[in-house]
């Protein structure tokens, strides 16, 4: 066990050390930080010492700064640079409510970026403001399309969130939805790779396109879609949809045009991001949306079993927050060895 406040300290020290400047370490080290208070290890300090083989090969650029490209009154575009995408995606999301407020929606998009952690992350305080949040990002390529067999897109993650209020009008934990279009993320890989352990049939495929329960060939290899026992086709479409947005929208790179995201050296990854966020009082107004919104939550708590998305991430911080978070061993040693750089 080891608390947020050092973990954070140690992963800002790592990036430092190859080559972040303070904002990129400490904005990347925050948001990984706390991906892991909420249970998310696939998109927590696992990813430190991927980020830190970037940096010290030129993968990633540690002294951009994101900065504006082109704007209208509701729509604009944040050049990450190559650098760590955490910076960048706080200026998007934050061009995007204020554009929101204005115009009742607003569209950001973020070119030349990287891996952008858990998705739903970004979101957070567009919740906070009352407002509804979508974000996505596409990846290097680790699934085929519909009939295909090799690689050609992203898992591309898709998060989304909806503020809620009591009838009091306070502020109630929002609903939170966030997934990629994989089987599983591709980090659930990464993890049991990293911890030599296996994983089930049904969520990789190894380079040969045969199913595997080995972790480094299923990174080799190709995810399978959501949905595969049926299929995957919703999985892959879905997929495919977000790709096309995301590419052409931002001028970014195809998942097929990036090198993998698992080797020190390659390409830069040049991926995009989009976050769009609406204000609910441009419409039936934020009354009506309140009523509706826990009407829905209503019914689904009636049924024994159910869980609302989102119901417990807060439970999940607060306790991170008292204990600690769990972290391997192994994962923890390499850290301080990349802080002590």
């Amino acid at each position: 066990m080891i608390s947020l406040t050092e973990l954070e300290s140690l992963a800002e020290s790592a990036l430092r050390a190859a080559g972040a400047n303070a904002h990129q370490a400490r904005s990347t080290a925050r948001a990984l930080v706390a991906a892991d208070a909420l249970g998310l290890a696939t998109h927590g300090v696992s990813r430190v010492p991927f980020y830190a083989s970037h940096l010290r090969s030129g993968r990633v650029d540690g002294q951009a700064e994101p900065r504006v490209l082109a704007s209208k009154p509701a729509t604009v575009l944040v050049d990450a640079a190559d650098g760590l995408s955490f910076p960048a995606c706080e200026l998007a999301v934050q061009q995007a409510m204020d554009r929101a407020r204005s115009q009742g929606l607003a569209l950001a998009g973020i070119c030349n970026s990287y891996h952008f952690g858990a998705a739903a992350w970004h979101l957070e305080p567009v919740a906070r403001a009352g407002l509804i949040g979508i974000a996505m990002s596409n990846s290097p390529a680790a699934m085929p399309v519909v009939g295909g067999k090799r690689p050609l897109m992203g898992t591309n993650p898709l998060a989304a969130v909806f503020p809620r209020l009591d009838r009091q009008g306070r502020a109630q934990p929002p609903l939170v939805l966030d997934f990629a279009m994989s089987e599983v993320a591709r980090g659930k890989l990464m993890v049991a790779a990293q911890k030599g352990e296996p994983i089930p049939l049904g969520w990789a495929l190894d380079e040969h396109g045969q199913p595997t329960t080995d972790a480094q060939a299923g990174l080799r290899g190709s995810m399978l879609p959501f949905g595969s026992a049926n299929g995957g086709i919703k999985g892959a479409l879905i997929a495919l949809m977000i790709e096309l947005l995301v590419v052409t929208l931002t001028g970014s790179r195809f998942g097929a045009e990036m090198d993998t995201f698992f080797e020190p050296e390659g390409n830069r990854l040049r991926m995009g991001q989009l976050f769009l966020v609406f204000d609910p009082g441009g419409m039936a107004g934020t009354v009506a949306y309140a009523e509706r919104i826990e009407a829905l939550v209503a019914a689904m708590c009636a049924e024994e079993g159910v869980r609302v998305p989102g119901d417990q991430r807060e439970r999940k911080a607060e306790r991170a927050r008292e204990l600690g978070v769990k972290i391997p061993d192994a994962l923890l040693t390499t850290l301080k060895k990349l802080a002590a750089a």
